[in-house]
């Protein structure tokens, strides 16, 4: 932890940030269609006519067979692109014989969440969706077990329970069928404050979808509104019970390894619980002695998207292919070896490696709208494809992102 005077320095450098950051003027518009643009790169199967990123491929067309799906330790010895994909491709299952609590429950949110967005376009499929999701709930409940196929890559850290609320919560939402309430109520003892929102941890999720229900008159979720507002104290400069720390040009700095995957999750909930509080006329929340109102809050979200898209020391966007400075050596194996329509010929394991993985040269494919891990705690970054930490994109970073940007929309002139 900083000093007191670092503290208060930090604190000052971050107001500054946030002042700086509300007249500034970024294309969200643009931004959020690049993010979005970034998820076509990363498609697997065949690809449909209206692929717009053309130096990719079909790639992977003989997954699902029993004999072919994932094996992320050999995926990993090599550097090749997903058209030339050679590797053991092994088929994992979750069952009563072997649970898998995270992945059914995750699955269930997501449709959940689908569900809603499909409900009055398709309110067929809408329906379909939530019947879907409702089965992986009572599967992932009546069978209760930590998925492990997937270790050492993406091992369940944080257990299942935030999973099970996680998608208890979406399943209210979308059905408003009680018995998820009250499984919500009954187990609200697995709550817990945290730091943080990621691919493992989904507690703070639960936690601001359940703060709307808390003040539409769900006073049994209090548990729920007071964890999710400890995550906003633990987030705001200045907060008395501050606990993840801003760079010194006010990025949220929770961790070194691909930090932004951390900084778009928190933003998108800041942007949210702001939201949240405007509808319900809060005037804020209470850190200690200090008070924010939602507009604070979201003036602090906005300076991370911000930071994002350039307004940070480098001077320099974190998302490729947006502005005029941006990561060239993204740390992706699909952009960084010449197009199977370039270059038809095979690209090895090895190949890969010695010739592209090791070049000095940018990528040969833009990998558009890619997100990358970013700067370290100093602000600085150093454009390295062997610096995965901080040059690495991932779907989870982007689509956090997308939330976090869709929010300011609003405020960008047409």
């Amino acid at each position: 932890m900083a000093s007191k005077n670092n503290g208060l320095l930090a604190i000052m450098d971050t107001e500054e940030l946030i002042s700086k950051s509300s007249s500034a003027n970024y294309d969200y518009v643009d931004a959020l269609g690049k993010a979005i643009l970034f998820f076509e790169g990363q498609r697997s199967g065949k690809l449909p006519k209206d692929q717009r990123i053309k130096w990719r491929g079909d790639s992977a067309l003989s997954d699902g067979k029993p004999q072919n799906v994932g094996d992320g330790n050999k995926d990993h010895q090599c550097w090749e692109r997903p058209e030339d994909m050679d590797t053991p491709r092994t088929l994992y299952k979750v069952d009563a014989n072997s649970p898998g609590t995270e992945a059914a429950a995750e699955s269930a949110a997501a449709l959940s969440a689908a569900s809603i967005v499909f409900k009055k376009k398709d309110t067929k499929y809408s329906l379909k969706l939530l019947s879907q999701s409702k089965s992986l709930f009572d599967f992932a409940d009546k069978y209760r077990g930590s998925y492990s196929g997937s270790c050492p890559f993406y091992c369940s850290y944080s257990g299942y329970h935030d999973e099970l609320l996680w998608a208890a919560s979406w399943l209210y939402r979308a059905s408003r069928e009680n018995k998820y309430l009250r499984f919500i109520i009954d187990n609200q003892g697995w709550s817990q404050a945290v730091t943080e929102l990621s691919w493992d941890n989904k507690f703070v999720g639960a936690q601001t979808l359940l703060t709307q229900e808390f003040y539409g008159g769900k006073k049994d979720l209090a548990k729920f509104q007071s964890d999710a507002e400890s995550f906003i104290c633990a987030l705001m400069p200045g907060s008395k019970s501050i606990q993840i720390n801003t760079t010194p040009g006010g990025l949220l700095y929770t961790r070194d390894s691909s930090n932004l995957q951390y900084t778009t999750t928190s933003t998108m909930v800041l942007f949210i619980f702001s939201k949240i509080l405007n509808k319900n006329h809060i005037g804020g929340i209470h850190c200690g002695s200090t008070n924010f109102t939602s507009s604070e809050i979201r003036a602090f979200a906005k300076s991370q998207v911000d930071y994002i898209l350039g307004n940070n020391p480098m001077r320099m966007s974190y998302m490729v292919g947006y502005g005029s400075k941006y990561p060239k050596q993204l740390h992706h194996r699909g952009s960084s070896i010449p197009s199977i329509k370039v270059h038809p010929t095979k690209v090895g394991c090895n190949d890969g490696h010695s010739n592209y993985f090791s070049s000095s040269n940018p990528n040969p494919n833009t990998h558009v709208g890619a997100i990358v891990g970013g700067p370290d705690s100093n602000d600085q970054y150093n454009d390295a494809r062997s610096d995965y930490s901080h040059a690495e994109p991932t779907t989870y970073m982007n689509a956090a992102f997308i939330g976090s940007v869709a929010a300011l929309l609003g405020e960008t002139k047409t």
